[in-house]
């Protein structure tokens, strides 16, 4: 499958600003099931100063804001070449050591709520099967819903609010996960979704380590494995580490931000 991507993020500041950089972890990993066709990064108010990939292999650009700018416009365009591989990323690569992948952080760390979580997880010889479950309670757990949680909202947090969206799932997916020894990870990304093309915000998912089969995606908020609709972006031990854009500013002291996506399968014509 072909997708076409189209992702505009618009800040716009209360005044000019003096300084400001920012990381973009913008650009699709190139890895099982997927490759790039063609991708761009274009830039308003602001340049490119370096590019390169981080200790999660995430290709990350790094950017700084023209002197005084109070609009800064970045957007991505390109065409992402998808095949299906059950959710199955494969062998561990790249330039962490698995174990890392084992260590809680502020995000993910399992406390109470958490491990009375996996209190109701039955043992199961098959370690995929024990996954999906408890990806399945994760989502029992966290109903899906917008506004009550942010980008610092723990997954202790998290389960006491019963509330949250794609990041906040995967944020306590892989804080239990991990509690039971398995390594886990924090996926960014795309998803293509069946019912309309423009959307408000990327996805997010997790990846945990199988004995046999390596990294395999799960998706909580939609209860199945990454498909052929999905992209992957970049990934790290929790949202920090694969946020899309990071950054600092001076000068400014408001702004606001507009974000504008947009996920469609690009047929054979195009």
């Amino acid at each position: 499958m072909r997708l076409a991507i189209d992702h505009t993020t618009h800040y716009r500041f209360s005044g000019p600003v003096t300084q400001g950089l920012q990381r973009l972890r913008l650009t699709p990993k190139t890895s099982a099931g997927q490759s790039i066709v063609s991708w761009t990064i274009h830039l308003e108010g602001a340049r490119r100063q370096v590019e390169y990939d981080d200790q999660n292999a995430n290709h990350v650009t790094l950017i700084s804001f023209e002197p005084g700018t109070s609009d800064v416009m970045i957007r991505c365009e390109g065409v992402v070449e998808t095949n299906d591989k059950s959710g199955i990323v494969g062998r561990h690569a790249g330039f962490l050591p698995l174990w890392h992948f084992l260590q809680q952080t502020e995000l993910t760390a399992a406390g109470p709520r958490v491990r009375a979580l996996l209190a109701g997880l039955a043992g199961n010889a098959d370690p995929l099967a024990r996954l999906h479950t408890l990806s399945v309670m994760v989502r029992g757990a966290v109903e899906y819903a917008a506004g009550f949680t942010d980008s610092a909202t723990n997954a202790e947090a998290v389960l006491a609010a019963g509330r949250g969206v794609c990041q906040d799932h995967a944020h306590v997916f892989i804080g239990a996960a991990r509690a039971l020894g398995i390594p886990a990870r924090y996926v960014s990304g795309y998803l293509m979704m069946d019912d309309r093309i423009e959307q408000e915000a990327g996805h997010a998912w997790a990846e945990a380590m199988v004995d046999g089969l390596g990294w395999v995606g799960f998706d909580i908020s939609n209860g199945i494995s990454p498909d052929p609709r999905y992209v992957r972006v970049a990934t790290g031990r929790d949202y920090r580490d694969a946020a899309p854009i990071t950054g600092i500013r001076y000068g400014a002291q408001g702004e606001s931000m507009q974000v504008t996506l947009a996920v469609q399968q690009q047929r054979a014509e195009q």
